[in-house]
C-alpha cells in the first residue's frame, strides 16, 4: 500500500445537476497538451470528486425547478432551470435528505433491510403514505413540539445566561426550517388540508371521519342533579390547551411575527394557518364558515394531489440516480475506515462526454491521473447507468378498448454506441466499467427469474471479442426500491358537507390517490460500490481473520468459496430465488456480474441481504466469460511493475521477477495465505522478454489459469544479471 495508496476510486458517467460544473466544462481546451497540471487536478477534485453520501448532496445539491402555469392552473416541474423566466418566477426544490420523498425512499430501504422478506410480502403501503399531507403535518407536530420544549426552556433562563444563547441558537435553527415553508404555497398545503381537517371533524373520531357541528363546552350537573354540557365561556378556553398556555400564547405572537417578517406577500389567512400549525391555541378557533372550508380543502387536496404526481413523475430519474450513489457508499460498512471509496462525477451525459470534440478532454484527463506513477487519483472502476434495453415490442392492437399503459419514450438512456465508445478509451486506461440497462420492470429480480438472461446476452453480444472486452462488466438486476404494481398512495378523501356537518366521503371516485409506477435503482452502482469496498483491508478484516494491511483486495474472489456470502451488499433479498433452469444457464454461459436473491446460510445464520452470483466480465475464457478480478490484478500487477522497473526497464524488470528474497515477486510469494494476498496457493507468475519485439510477455498464473500481460520494455545502458 506504500506504492498504490488506493485501488478503488471510481467515476461515475452521469448528469445530476446541470447547474453545476462538469468535467468537459473544467477540463476545457486540451489542444496541444498531453496531460492536464496539478492545479487543474486538483481544481477537478475539489468540484467533482465526493466521498460521502452527504459530502455529494452538497456538492451537486440536486434540484427540481417549478413554477407555475396560469393557463393552465397548474404546477409545472422541470429537472432544467427554465430559460427565459425572471429568477422570482422560479422556484428551486433543493432534493436532498428533508425532501419527504427521499426520506419516504430511505425509510423504506431501511426498513426492507432490517426486515429481510421479500417484496411480496413486504408492506409498502405502511411506508407510501410518508408522502400525504396527514403525515407531512406528523412530521411538522414533531419539529413544533421540540420548538415548545426550547421555548419553554429558553422563557425559564435569566437575559444573558450563555444557556439560553445555546436554546437560542437551537431555535433559530428550528425557526429556520419552519420559516421555509411561509413563502411557499405548495409547502403550505399539506398544512392547510390538515388544518380544515382538524377543525372541522373536531366532533368526530378518527374512525369515523365525521363530524357535526361543534362547540366546546363543560359538562355540569344542573340545579335537579341532570347531567348536562354548557358553552364553555371564551376565558376560560386557555385551559383547554394541551400545551403550556404562556409560552403557547407568547410563541403564537413569535411565529405571527416571523412570518409577518420574511414572508414577500403577507396573508391574514396563511399568517393564522402558520400560527395554528405552530402553536395551537384555542382562542383562534373562531367562526367557522363549513362551506367555504369545506370547498377550500376539496380544492386544495385535488391541486395538492395533481402536483404532487408532477412532481413525482419529474423528480423520479433523479431519485433513482441519487439512491444509486447513495447506495454505492452504503456498500462499505467498515467501522474502521481504511481506504474508503470515492466517486468523480462527471456531471454529463454519456453522449456528450463521447462526442468527438468532447472524449479527448476525458482522454486528456485519463491520462493525467492513470498514466503517470503517482497514483493518488488514479481511477480503478466506472459506473454507466440507465444503458438501453429494446425489449420485443408490444403486440399492435387497432383500437384501445381498454385504458392501457401509456408508451412513454425514455430520454435519459445511454445507448450502446455510446458505452462502446466510452469502453475504447478506458480500456486503454485499464478502467473496468459496470454498466447496467435501463431500471424499470424488465430488468428485476422478479424478470430474470422468469425470463432468464439471453436478452442481456444478445445485447451484450457487439461488446465480446474487442480489445476492451475485459474492461466490460454488464451487472444485472437492477433492484426494486418501490415494484410499480405496489405504488399507490392514497393522499386522502373529499370532503362532504351533510345535513348534521361534514364527514369524508368513503366513495372510491372519492379517495384521490397517486401511482409513483415504481423507483429502482441500476445494479452498476451497487456492484461498483461492493468491488469498491472490498479493496480495503479493513472492510476485509471484518468479515475474515487473515487480511493483510499490505494488499488491497485486488485479488478478492468474491466467487470463490463462501466469499458471497460473507461479504453480501445492503440490498434486502426481493425474491424466494432463481429456477435451478435459470441457474444453470448463468453457470453455462458464466455471464456477467449477477445478482442473487437465494435462500443461503453462513455459520448457522440467514443471510437476508443480496449477494454476488456471478463476476464476469465481457473477456471470453475457456468457460464462457473471464472473471472480473484477473484483469483486476493485472492491472495492479502492471502498476506496480511499471513503478519498481521505471517504467519497465530490462534489467529492472529481471530483477522483480527474479528469486533474490528482496524481489517483489519473492515478497508477493512469501506473504501467501492471506485472503487478499496477491499471488495465492495455486497461483504463480513468469515472464519471457522477446528481444526482437521489445516485448515482456507476462503469464499471470490463477489457480491453473493463465492470463496474460503484455508490456513493452526500455533498454537500458547496463548487462541484465537474473
Amino acid at each position: 500500500m506504500d506504492i498504490i495508496n488506493q485501488t478503488n476510486r471510481t467515476i461515475l458517467f452521469e448528469e445530476i445537476n446541470p447547474e453545476k460544473l462538469d468535467l468537459i466544462t473544467l477540463v476545457g481546451d486540451v489542444k496541444g497538451i498531453d496531460s492536464l497540471s496539478d492545479d487543474k487536478v486538483k481544481e477537478l477534485n475539489t468540484n467533482l470528486l465526493v466521498r460521502s453520501f452527504d459530502e455529494f448532496l452538497d456538492k451537486f445539491s440536486p434540484s427540481v425547478y417549478s413554477f407555475f402555469n396560469a393557463a393552465n392552473q397548474k404546477v409545472v416541474y422541470s429537472l432544467k432551470k427554465p430559460e427565459g423566466l425572471a429568477e422570482d418566477q422560479i422556484s428551486e426544490i433543493k432534493i436532498d435528505q428533508h425532501n419527504d420523498f427521499l426520506k419516504m425512499l430511505f425509510t423504506l430501504i431501511d426498513a426492507k433491510r432490517s426486515q429481510g422478506i421479500s417484496n411480496v410480502d413486504f408492506k409498502f403501503e405502511h411506508l407510501l403514505d410518508m408522502i400525504s399531507p396527514k403525515k407531512v403535518m406528523d412530521d411538522i407536530r414533531q419539529v413544533r413540539k421540540e420548538i415548545h420544549y426550547l421555548y419553554s426552556q429558553y422563557e425559564k433562563l435569566d437575559d444573558g445566561d450563555p444557556k439560553q444563547l445555546d436554546m437560542g441558537d437551537k431555535l433559530n435553527v428550528l425557526f429556520e426550517e419552519a420559516s421555509k415553508n411561509y413563502n411557499n404555497v405548495m409547502a403550505m398545503l399539506p398544512l392547510a388540508i390538515e388544518d380544515i381537517k382538524t377543525r372541522l371533524l373536531l366532533g368526530g373520531s378518527q374512525e369515523e371521519n365525521a363530524s357535526e357541528a361543534v362547540q366546546i363546552g363543560l359538562l355540569t350537573i344542573g340545579e335537579s342533579g341532570e347531567l348536562k354540557i354548557i358553552e364553555a365561556p371564551k376565558s376560560d378556553s386557555q385551559e383547554l390547551m394541551l400545551l403550556d398556555e404562556n409560552s403557547g400564547s407568547a410563541l403564537s405572537e413569535v411565529f405571527a411575527d416571523d412570518y409577518g417578517s420574511v414572508t414577500d406577500s403577507p396573508s391574514a389567512y396563511v399568517k393564522d394557518l402558520v400560527v395554528r400549525t405552530f402553536s395551537p391555541l384555542p382562542a383562534v378557533q373562531a367562526d367557522v364558515d363549513t362551506a367555504t372550508e369545506v370547498r377550500n380543502y376539496n380544492t386544495y387536496l385535488e391541486f395538492y394531489k395533481t402536483a404532487k404526481d408532477d412532481f413525482v413523475k419529474t423528480v423520479k430519474p433523479l431519485v433513482e440516480k441519487i439512491l444509486g450513489v447513495k447506495m454505492f457508499f452504503d456498500q462499505y460498512t467498515s467501522k474502521n475506515k481504511g481506504m474508503a471509496p470515492s466517486l468523480l462525477i462527471t456531471n454529463n451525459k454519456l453522449d456528450m462526454t463521447v462526442k468527438s470534440s468532447s472524449i479527448t478532454r476525458l482522454e486528456t484527463y485519463l491520462n493525467t491521473v492513470n498514466a503517470k506513477n503517482d497514483f493518488t487519483d488514479t481511477i480503478w472502476f466506472g459506473i454507466v447507468p440507465s444503458v438501453e434495453l429494446e425489449t420485443a415490442g408490444k403486440v399492435k392492437v387497432s383500437r384501445e378498448r381498454f385504458k392501457g399503459n401509456e408508451q412513454v419514450v425514455k430520454q435519459d438512456g445511454n445507448s450502446m454506441e455510446s458505452l462502446s465508445s466510452l469502453l475504447n478509451v478506458l480500456g486503454e486506461y485499464k478502467i473496468q466499467v459496470f454498466f447496467s440497462f435501463e431500471t424499470g420492470e424488465e430488468t428485476t429480480f422478479s424478470n430474470i427469474a422468469t425470463a432468464g438472461i439471453d436478452k442481456y446476452l444478445d445485447k451484450c453480444s457487439v461488446l465480446t471479442r474487442k480489445s476492451y472486452s475485459e474492461f466490460a462488466i454488464p451487472t444485472v438486476p437492477n433492484f426494486t426500491i418501490i415494484p410499480k404494481d405496489k405504488s399507490g398512495v392514497v393522499i386522502d378523501s373529499r370532503m362532504l358537507q351533510t345535513e348534521y356537518g361534514v364527514q369524508l366521503s368513503q366513495e372510491k371516485e372519492d379517495i384521490l390517490r397517486l401511482w409513483i409506477e415504481g423507483v429502482y435503482v441500476g445494479a452498476a452502482y451497487v456492484a461498483a460500490g461492493l468491488v469498491a469496498a472490498y479493496q480495503c483491508p479493513e472492510y476485509l478484516r471484518d468479515q475474515y481473520k487473515t487480511v493483510s494491511r499490505e494488499y488491497p483486495g485486488v485479488r478478492f474472489d468474491i466467487e470463490a468459496g463462501d466469499n458471497a456470502l460473507r461479504v453480501p451488499t445492503t440490498m434486502a433479498k426481493e425474491i424466494s430465488g432463481f429456477t435451478n433452469n435459470i441457474k444453470d444457464a448463468i453457470n453455462r454461459k458464466n455471464f456477467g456480474f449477477i445478482f442473487s436473491s437465494e435462500n443461503a446460510q453462513l455459520q448457522a445464520k440467514d443471510i437476508r441481504r443480496i449477494t454476488v452470483y456471478k463476476a464476469r466480465s465481457l473477456a471470453a475464457s475457456e468457460d464462457g466469460f473471464d472473471s472480473i478480478y484477473k484483469t483486476l490484478v493485472s492491472t495492479y500487477v502492471e502498476r506496480i511493475l511499471r513503478f519498481q522497473t521505471g517504467d519497465f526497464k530490462h534489467e529492472n524488470i529481471v530483477k522483480f521477477f527474479s528469486n533474490n528474497p528482496s524481489s517483489q515477486k519473492s515478497k508477493w510469494l512469501g506473504s501467501r495465505g492471506y485472503t487478499n494476498s496477491i499471488i495465492h496457493d495455486g497461483d504463480d507468475m513468469s515472464f519471457i522478454i522477446d528481444e526482437k519485439s521489445n516485448l515482456c510477455h507476462i503469464d499471470l498464473v490463477f489457480n491453473g489459469n493463465v492470463k496474460n500481460l503484455e508490456v513493452m520494455i526500455t533498454k537500458g545502458t547496463t548487462p541484465v544479471k537474473a
